[in-house]
């Protein structure tokens, strides 16, 4: 079994990057966070953590990222649970799944707003790219959530056109689409919907291309283009002001935004949330 103070801590060290900044946050001394991350790492048989050359940084393994990631949501499950327990009020769970290459502030704005609306709701928010969502809705973990994907690709509760637009850093070098050196893109990862219009566009017209910048969040995607770093394919709503549009590049058709849900009858919280999203999103 794994136990939450180890997974706990584990946390901290990987959002502080150092075991005496976690021992600050958990209560405990440097060797004592270091010996209970050796107790996780003997006890999943996995390397978790790294330290850099000078011993001060320390960075999550692969693994050792995939094991918080469930640490978080055991963590946040365990605290529900205490809460539902020692709280006289009924708390409804309301699962969403939002896009990571959506503009987080707007989305945490918007969800922000229907919590005030609607004490008596616990909303849980996974992010994730659209086609985790998917599957996590078809395994029941989630029961709404918005998508990206191909125009009218399936059912939703409502959906809204995206256009899409090649875009590069305002500094950067005019882009030359004729040159014989590949073009470099800043692309989501396999399965996102941009990044398939990016590279089908180029094969299409037979131009070179290659990935110099690979991220999930479309925070990163943007500070890369707006670095120079490459250029990338965005919806026009993404689009920042150290960004210019790309000139000479194949037209890039729009996609979709889609509400989805699991398919099953929505109670009257998932219902409101809809609504709510519905009117929020048409604004």
């Amino acid at each position: 079994m794994l136990d939450l103070d180890l997974l706990n801590t584990l946390i901290c060290v990987v959002d502080e990057g150092s075991f005496t900044r976690a021992g600050e946050r958990v209560h405990r001394t440097q060797s004592t966070v270091s010996q209970q991350v050796r107790r996780l790492e003997e006890l999943v048989g996995r390397t978790l953590l790294m330290r850099d050359r000078t011993g001060n940084q320390v960075t999550p393994t692969e693994h050792g990222e995939l094991l918080a990631q469930y640490a978080r949501r055991l963590l946040a499950l365990a605290q529900e649970a205490q809460d539902a327990l020692t709280s006289d009020v009924a708390v409804t769970p309301l699962r969403i799944g939002v896009p990571e290459d959506f503009d987080a502030r707007r989305m945490s704005a918007m969800l922000s707003g229907f919590v005030k609306t609607r004490p008596g709701v616990r909303l849980e928010t996974v992010a994730g790219m659209s086609a985790d969502l998917q599957r996590r809705l078809a395994n029941g973990e989630i029961e709404i959530a918005l998508i990206k994907r191909e125009p009218a690709s399936g059912e939703c509760l409502a959906s809204w056109p995206e256009s899409l637009v090649w875009v590069q850093g305002a500094n950067a070098q005019a882009l030359e689409p004729s040159s014989d050196e590949p073009i470099p893109l800043a692309l989501f990862p396999q399965g996102c919907v941009y990044r398939q219009r990016a590279i089908r566009g180029l094969d299409k017209a037979h131009l070179r291309w290659r990935i110099a910048f690979g991220s999930h969040s479309l925070t990163g995607i943007q500070a890369a283009v707006s670095s120079g770093l490459g250029i990338s394919v965005l919806p026009t709503t993404a689009v920042l002001p150290e960004h210019r549009l790309c000139n000479g590049l194949p037209p890039l058709p729009p996609t979709e935004l889609a509400l989805v849900s699991s398919g099953g009858v929505l109670n009257a919280h998932q219902r409101a949330l809809v609504d709510f999203l519905l009117t929020e999103m048409s604004a």
